[in-house]
C-alpha cells in the first residue's frame, strides 16, 4: 500500500491504542502516542499532533470530579514551573537532530516504565512539598519540552502527596493539561507548531476518544494490574528501539 494511504491508518491506529491505554490505566495517551509516532516522524511533529487529543482527554479527566480550585491552590508552584520548564525545553525538541531527540524520548520512556514497574512507595510531608513542588515542576517541564512526555517525575511525585484516588486522578489531569498547553505554546514559539497541523490533531481526537471508551470497557474485564505490566514492558521495548537508533 502506498505511503500516503498508510500514514492516516498509522495515525488512527496510534491514537486508538493510546486512547485505549488511557481508558484502562487513566494515563499514558501522550506517552504511547509519542513513542509510536516517534518511530515514523520527528518528535517535534509528533508532539504537535498530540496537542488536541491530549488536551481534550485530560480536560475531561480534570473536570470529572469535584471543583479543582483547591488543587490549583495547592499545586500552583509546580504548575507554574512546569510551564517555564516546558517552554524552555521545547527548544531542544525543535532544534536537536530528530534522531537524538528520539533518543531522549526513548530514555524517558524506559526511565518512566522502569520506575513504574518497581514503584517504590514513598510519602512527601507538607513541609517538603512546599520546597519540592517548584523543583519537580521545573524538571517535569524540561523533560516535557525536550521529549513530549509529561510523566516524569510529576506522576510519582503526585502519587507521594497522600491524596485520595479521586484527587490523584484530578491532579494528573491538571498536571497533564498544563503540560499540554505549555508544550503547544513552546512549539508555536519555536515555529514547530503550524496552524495547518490543527486539522490533523483535531481529527486524532476521534480515535483517541473511541480508544478511551474501548479501554474503559476492557478495564471491567481484565486485571488492570496485568494490563499495566504489559503496557510498561511495551514502553520499555519502544524506548529501547528509539534510544538505539542513533547508536546503530
Amino acid at each position: 500500500m502506498h505511503d500516503s494511504m498508510m500514514y492516516p491508518l498509522f495515525l488512527v491506529g496510534t491514537f486508538l491504542v493510546a486512547g485505549m491505554v488511557k481508558g484502562v490505566t487513566g494515563m499514558g495517551l501522550p506517552t504511547v502516542a509519542m513513542g509510536l509516532l516517534g518511530m515514523a516522524i520527528p518528535p517535534a511533529s509528533a508532539a504537535a499532533l498530540l496537542v488536541l487529543p491530549s488536551l481534550v482527554t485530560n480536560v475531561w479527566q480534570l473536570f470529572s470530579g469535584p471543583p479543582v480550585t483547591q488543587l490549583v491552590r495547592r499545586l500552583w508552584p509546580m504548575l507554574l514551573c512546569i510551564c517555564l520548564g516546558t517552554i524552555a525545553g521545547s527548544a531542544l525538541l525543535v532544534r536537536v537532530d530528530p534522531l537524538w531527540s528520539g533518543f531522549g524520548l526513548g530514555v524517558a520512556l524506559m526511565v518512566y516504565a522502569g520506575y513504574a514497574l518497581i514503584a517504590p512507595a514513598f510519602s512527601v510531608s507538607t513541609f517538603l512539598e512546599r520546597w519540592l513542588s517548584p523543583a519537580i515542576g521545573l524538571i517535569t517541564g524540561v523533560v516535557t519540552g525536550a521529549t513530549g512526555v509529561f510523566v516524569m517525575p510529576a506522576v510519582p511525585y503526585l502519587a507521594s502527596l497522600n491524596m485520595n484516588r479521586e484527587e490523584f486522578v484530578q491532579a494528573l489531569g491538571l498536571s497533564f493539561t498544563t503540560s499540554t498547553l505549555a508544550l503547544a505554546f513552546g512549539l508555536f514559539a519555536y515555529d514547530a507548531f503550524q496552524v495547518s497541523q490543527l486539522g490533523t490533531s483535531a481529527l486524532a481526537i476521534i480515535p483517541a476518544l473511541i480508544g478511551m471508551w474501548a479501554g474503559q470497557y476492557v478495564r471491567m474485564r481484565i486485571s488492570p494490574k496485568r494490563f499495566r505490566q504489559c503496557f510498561l514492558l511495551f514502553l520499555i521495548l519502544l524506548g529501547l528501539e528509539l534510544a538505539s537508533r542513533p547508536l546503530l
